[in-house]
């Protein structure tokens, strides 16, 4: 079963912020959102939980330095966008 990605406002705005500042990574971070909607789990997404502030979020990789931080809602299938930026900007 395939999961609904589902982009806010916040969400949006700060995708297109990181994305001007990095529109070498565009096709990377695209190629990160295709593999993340039909299954999370997917290896090179190296999904993890995360703790402390962000306690109840996950977040995938782009690449070895950028990631996407997601709320993952189960009982949906649906997967909210929440943050994206390098790992200090994220976390």
């Amino acid at each position: 079963m395939s999961w609904q990605l589902i982009f806010t406002e916040q969400y949006n705005r700060r995708a297109a912020k990181f994305l001007k500042r990095h529109p070498d990574v565009e096709t990377q971070y695209a190629k990160a959102l295709e593999l993340l909607e039909p299954n999370p789990h997917h290896p090179s997404l190296r999904l993890h939980s995360l703790s402390g502030r962000l306690d109840g979020l996950q977040s995938i990789s782009i690449n070895l330095k950028y990631r996407v931080t997601i709320e993952m809602i189960i009982t949906e299938h649906e997967i909210v966008l929440i943050n994206v930026g390098d790992h200090e900007a994220v976390y």
